[in-house]
């Protein structure tokens, strides 16, 4: 098969995902961009929180501040295209703007897995090895392990795109409310083995930090039924990981499945839903999940506001 595009002409991708009427896209833009609007603002809040307030900048508090600024990007990678389209009839994107929305993204995947990775160790580190804890977790490892997180996620990001970018295309149409990597592979003209190739080693390595967080969560749940503290530290700190866990690696892992062996007959409504629950859900119920476990973050909150509502009256 040979390419439709020739290197001097733009592509222009068309998004099918949208289905809207003039009657209800007021109704929509509206509920969207209040979610929009309270995802940034939760984990802004929590952000600031954590940097305001002294004792909050410990390991476990600054890796929840990481995965809300990951939250952040997931969102906006989303949110500002979908609400453009729905105020306008024709849903189309640039190859460049495609590239891009993939690459951030993508980004947000790999980042959040990754700083969940990290997390758990964290959890492991305290729960299993409380007298050792401070010796290891030093701010310093904290900050370098961030950093490692945010490197090795714009290396899996920057290989993917490389691989990516290098296809011809032979078409232009996304069944998707968004650009997904997938999505664009499939319009190829040549073989993909490449990038089915790197789309297993990507699963592989989610597929191991998955299992590291599992053996780790084996060790802890052991630790933690020696001691009523023990118990309470689990509660408190290792049940909002686990949720956000759970939650972000099954949309994951529906959106791929249905994205690769979906049928493009089914319910618009469902397919769409599988398609952005991981863009949505993981940076909205982050910061509630944590900002309702821990105390510390909640009371920081309150005082937060107490004094802004002091301030104003």
């Amino acid at each position: 098969m040979t390419t439709l595009f020739n290197s001097s002409q733009e592509i222009v991708f068309v998004l099918h995902g949208l289905n809207v009427t003039q009657r209800n896209r007021n109704i929509y833009f509206v509920f969207i961009l209040i979610i929009y609007l309270f995802t940034i603002f939760i984990n802004l809040t929590l952000i600031l929180t954590i940097f305001l307030e002294n004792m909050l900048q410990t390991p476990m508090y600054l890796f929840l501040c990481n995965l809300c600024i990951n939250g952040i990007i997931g969102a906006s990678s989303f949110y500002p295209k979908i609400l453009y389209d729905i105020s306008f009839d024709s849903h189309v994107i640039t190859y460049i703007g495609c590239l891009t929305q993939i690459c951030f993204i993508y980004f947000y995947v790999y980042c959040e897995f990754t700083n969940l990775t990290v997390m758990a160790y964290d959890r492991y580190v305290a729960i299993c090895k409380p007298l050792h804890y401070h010796c290891i977790m030093t701010i310093r490892k904290v900050w370098t392990l961030i950093l490692l997180t945010w490197l090795f996620s714009l290396l899996e990001v920057t290989i993917g795109i490389v691989l990516t970018a290098r296809l011809p295309l032979c078409g232009v149409d996304i069944d998707k409310l968004y650009c997904s990597n997938w999505a664009v592979v499939k319009l190829s003209c040549i073989d993909i083995t490449l990038n089915n190739l790197y789309g297993f080693i990507f699963t592989s390595t989610q597929v191991s930090q998955t299992i590291l967080i599992l053996v780790s969560y084996v060790n802890i749940i052991k630790a933690s039924l020696r001691s009523q503290a023990g118990r309470k530290k689990f509660m408190q700190t290792c049940v909002p990981h686990l949720i956000t866990l759970i939650n972000f690696t099954i949309s994951l892992v529906f959106d791929v499945m249905f994205a690769r062996y979906g049928s493009n007959t089914s319910l618009l409504a469902l397919r769409n839903i599988m398609a952005v629950e991981f863009l949505v859900v993981p940076p909205l119920l982050n910061p509630i999940i944590y900002g309702m476990n821990l105390s510390q973050i909640r009371n920081r909150v309150r005082k937060m506001f107490n004094c802004k509502v002091s301030a104003v009256s």
